[in-house]
């Protein structure tokens, strides 16, 4: 089975330069039509962590220091947190909360995404 997360963006271009170009997610199809823009992007292996409101909020609380995330948020590990985060600010990011070491290890920080997605980049230890 494959995990396919569909993301429905205000700014194609803008979500294409953020995702592909600076995230670095590979371009696998391109399926734009006539009926509309769509490119398939492989993101690596996928897992579904499933919180309820009170683990959500102890880890926007660690991350970001308050409640932010709504339903959804992407966690991504990257081998350089630093240098990750810089590029992502460069391609229109904005930082919410920077690097932290969590109670489980590790770095993360957490980002907001052009399109306003929650986004934590992670590196283990």
């Amino acid at each position: 089975m494959e995990l396919r997360v569909v993301l429905t963006v205000p700014d194609f271009d803008e979500a294409v330069a953020f995702y592909r170009d600076a995230l670095g997610f590979e371009q696998l199809a391109d399926w734009s039509g006539e009926d509309g823009r769509v490119i398939l992007l492989e993101a690596g292996p996928a897992t579904i962590e499933l919180f309820d409101e009170r683990q959500a909020e102890s880890v926007d609380r660690i991350e970001a220091g308050r409640r932010v995330s709504g339903p959804v948020r992407l966690a991504v590990e990257v081998t350089d947190l630093d240098a990750a985060a810089e590029r992502l600010v460069a391609a229109g990011a904005e930082v919410e909360a920077p690097a932290v070491v969590p109670p489980w290890g590790g770095r993360n920080t957490r980002l907001r995404s052009p399109d306003g997605l929650q986004l934590t980049l992670f590196s283990e230890s």
